[in-house]
């Protein structure tokens, strides 16, 4: 991106990027919402204090993928969801994203967790029914089953997403997971085919060769990114609802996504920015800093 020495007198969209175009091959688009979190509430400010943050990265291009983001990007504001009932907005997330052109790159930030439901639900209109591989950053396993409708929560997305065939499950992988679950919750995944590993396992592979597990799982299926910012240990994340200790650490994390090009990206979310909880903004600004690497890293291959 070109230098804009006029920082503050930008409007707030993602890195300065210019107001919703069709012609863009990537949309950001913001999912204020928490009506489905469980322990801090906050979750809804998260979009607007990851765009803030994300003003720390207009002074250039990324090193490894130097593009100007302008020229494929751009910030279609924030979806209008209800709060207080979890099936309308996921409903309304689903019809949002149904709404662009099925070629275009999807970029939401949360928002809590609960919003990848609703995302993959439009997503399996243009890909297929379990047709799509997940590659999950997170603390949690999300993969607690729901009872009732309104028990979707932003713990049990990827339970909905296997059971109502959103995914394909054995090109599914997710990584960082440490929370205390119950049995059936932690190994739900692994039963279904799919990968869990844990922050401790994770961290013990460098980088490339977390990456490399990461390509085996996924092959050439259309994929899509899910990162909770959790996934970070606190240390990096403090800002966020349910944080637990002995997590991925940004360094790590940044040089695993920049490793995955290859992948037949489809669309990505940064969730679970809380800023009430934040300090010196460094959880929004590792958010906006992976968003920012997928947008480069993707956007590098159509350059």
């Amino acid at each position: 991106m070109t230098h804009m020495p006029f920082q503050y007198s930008t409007t707030r969209n993602f890195c300065g990027l210019p107001d919703y175009n069709n012609d863009r091959e990537f949309v950001i688009l913001g999912a204020p919402v928490d009506c489905a979190t469980t322990f801090r509430s906050g979750a809804r400010m998260g979009p607007n204090a990851i765009r803030d943050a994300s003003m720390m990265l207009t002074d250039g291009v990324h090193d490894r993928y130097p593009v100007d983001l302008s020229r494929h990007a751009c910030d279609a504001g924030d979806m209008p969801l209800p709060s207080g009932n979890t099936s309308a907005m996921l409903k309304v997330v689903e019809e949002t994203i149904k709404g662009q052109s099925p070629s275009t790159n999807i970029v939401t930030i949360g928002g809590d967790h609960s919003i990848t439901a609703g995302i993959l639900r439009a997503h399996r209109k243009n890909h297929g029914k379990a047709n799509i591989a997940v590659v999950h950053f997170d603390a949690h396993c999300d993969t607690w089953p729901m009872h009732f409708d309104e028990m979707h929560g932003h713990g049990t997305w990827m339970y909905y997403a296997v059971e109502d065939q959103l995914i394909d499950p054995t090109y599914t992988i997710s990584i960082g997971i440490r929370s205390p679950a119950d049995d059936d919750a932690r190994h739900f995944l692994h039963k279904k085919g799919g990968n869990t590993i844990s922050a401790r396992h994770a961290m013990k592979y460098a980088p490339s060769v977390m990456a490399d597990i990461i390509k085996a799982k996924v092959r050439d299926r259309p994929a899509y990114l899910s990162l909770d910012i959790d996934c970070l240990d606190p240390a990096y994340a403090p800002g966020t609802g349910t944080p637990e200790i002995g997590g991925l650490s940004t360094i790590w994390l940044s040089e695993v996504i920049e490793e995955l090009q290859s992948i037949n990206w489809i669309g990505m979310d940064c969730v679970e920015v809380n800023p009430a909880y934040d300090h010196g903004q460094i959880t929004a600004l590792a958010a906006a800093t992976f968003v920012w690497q997928y947008l480069s890293m993707n956007a590098a291959k159509i350059s």
